[in-house]
């Protein structure tokens, strides 16, 4: 048989559970302890929650893509996408060709160093940053911020030439290059290149790159080889 009662001021009523029952005083202190472990748990993973998502709004701060469209000095269309990577001061440009061809140009700010990768060769090739190419830069690093699409006038563009003389002699060990440049370059060749004003008649070009930035200046990078 079962009695319970419960206590009312000074008077005892059935209640209490004996004989198999149950019994309040210990149930209850149970079930808060449950409840109080379940809203800690629900806690923890909301703030682990939160700070995971406040990483990757970082993270997809600091790395932002701008894609640049324009025409080439023939007229051809341009497609472009430049990954401006803030934290690190990395921009790569992926360089799409009327072809469908594309070529890789990777800015190192920090180094102050450019690195070309043509589609169609079997080299990179290197180059030291001067101011022009600081300002270049720049003025991708802020609209990347604003805009990310962006479409060059071709009445308004500034359209430059500049001659790479390639320095055959002077090949670089890929494994001394920091990175991304040794991943960038590992199955390829290194090389330096020299800045001329013109190579002249005798020399022949054989390949350009076209870069355009968001200041609405074009420029035109051309290869030769010079002799070793």
């Amino acid at each position: 048989m079962v009695n319970c009662w419960k206590h009312s001021g000074d008077h005892s009523e059935e209640g209490r559970c004996t004989g198999g029952g149950f019994d309040s005083s210990s149930y209850l202190p149970k079930a808060f302890w449950i409840g109080l472990s379940a809203i800690l748990l629900l806690v923890v993973v909301a703030l682990g929650l939160a700070g995971h998502l406040a990483l990757a709004g970082s993270g997809s701060k600091s790395l932002q893509t701008v894609r640049i469209t324009a025409s080439d000095q023939t007229g051809l269309l341009l497609n472009q996408s430049a990954v401006v990577d803030l934290q690190n001061d990395l921009v790569m440009f992926s360089v799409t060709s009327s072809g469908n061809q594309t070529s890789t140009v990777l800015f190192d700010i920090k180094h102050g160093l450019m690195c070309y990768k043509p589609v169609d060769q079997d080299s990179c090739f290197l180059q030291t940053m001067v101011r022009s190419d600081y300002e270049h830069v720049g003025s991708l690093v802020n609209a990347s911020g604003d805009k990310r699409n962006i479409q060059l006038s071709g009445n308004k563009t500034q359209r430059r030439t500049e001659f790479l003389g390639v320095l055959a002699a002077s090949q670089v060990n890929v494994s001394s290059l920091e990175e991304p440049l040794q991943t960038l370059c590992q199955d390829r060749s290194v090389h330096w290149t020299r800045r001329t004003d013109d190579p002249g008649k005798q020399r022949l070009v054989y390949f350009c790159i076209d870069i355009c930035f968001p200041s609405n200046i074009c420029v035109s990078v051309c290869f030769y080889y010079l002799p070793e």
